[in-house]
């Protein structure tokens, strides 16, 4: 198994103690860089992409079969609320639209929802045990009947998770009521705003960390690859809202795409 460098300060030089050598930041970074370009980890984010956008469409296919049978009031007016913090406003029309379908019982559509998110999550999920092979530089010895089942294994418990962090942060207030309602403190509801944002950071740096963990095809300890799971959450949630910036200020879907694209 491959160990995870320590990092050191040294004078004015970030120093990387690793096996009894000294590396300095500058050199790794060189060299993190060229294995990116020599393993074409570009291209293999770009099939990942493919995989977990095509099952984004069996998503909404089960998520139209389940949510009309939820007991939540108001639920149309609440998803639309959610859409249009993060869906240009040129694209909220035919958004209604789509919502206001598949917001009704289809109830017939429901096992090929859920067999069709599985099965195309699950694929994302192989692509990115075999990238993390890649990045490790080790062989897939495990049968594929094994690498699927782990992978069917990662969308159900990587999916809860993330699931879970998003629905704090939708739902959050509510979920303070009833967790003051709980245990009695009054002044959760002032805390509320910073407990919803850590617990959501943290099952989402639990389920990248779970990801590390679990699908390269090496035996490691749990907390080797924390670090990296924290600094590629951060970077994610860095991305995440510049490219909601872009999109509030500067994309302008008609101009550039047209309407379609927009």
């Amino acid at each position: 198994p491959r160990r995870r460098p320590a990092f050191a300060p040294a004078s004015s030089t970030l120093i990387m103690r690793f096996e009894g050598r000294e590396f300095r930041l500058k050199d790794v970074l060189s060299n993190a860089w060229h294995d990116i370009m020599t393993n074409h980890i570009m291209a293999l984010a770009a099939g990942l992409s493919y995989y977990f956008v095509l099952s984004f469409f069996p998503l909404l296919i089960l998520a139209g079969s389940v949510l009309p049978y939820l007991p939540i009031p108001n639920l149309f007016d609440q998803i639309l609320a959610t859409l249009a913090h993060v869906v240009p406003p040129d694209s909220m029309g035919l958004v209604r639209a789509v919502v206001r379908s598949v917001v009704k019982p289809h109830g017939g559509l429901l096992t090929f929802g859920l067999v069709g998110t599985i099965w195309t999550a699950s694929g994302g999920f192989a692509g990115l045990i075999e990238a993390l092979n890649v990045a490790y530089d080790v062989p897939e010895t495990r049968p594929i009947w094994k690498t699927r089942m782990l992978a069917i294994g990662l969308t159900f418990v990587i999916g809860f998770l993330f699931i879970v962090a998003l629905l704090l942060l939708l739902f959050g207030p509510k979920a303070a009521l009833w967790v003051q309602h709980l245990t009695g403190m009054d002044e959760l509801m002032e805390m509320w705003p910073y407990v919803k944002w850590g617990l959501s950071v943290a099952f989402t740096v639990l389920g990248v960390e779970l990801l590390f963990f679990w699908a390269p095809n090496v035996k490691q300890r749990f907390l080797a690859t924390l670090p990296g799971a924290v600094i590629g959450v951060g970077f994610f949630i860095g991305s995440s809202y510049a490219l909601g910036l872009y999109f509030r200020h500067f994309a302008n879907y008609d101009k550039t795409y047209g309407t379609l694209g927009a």
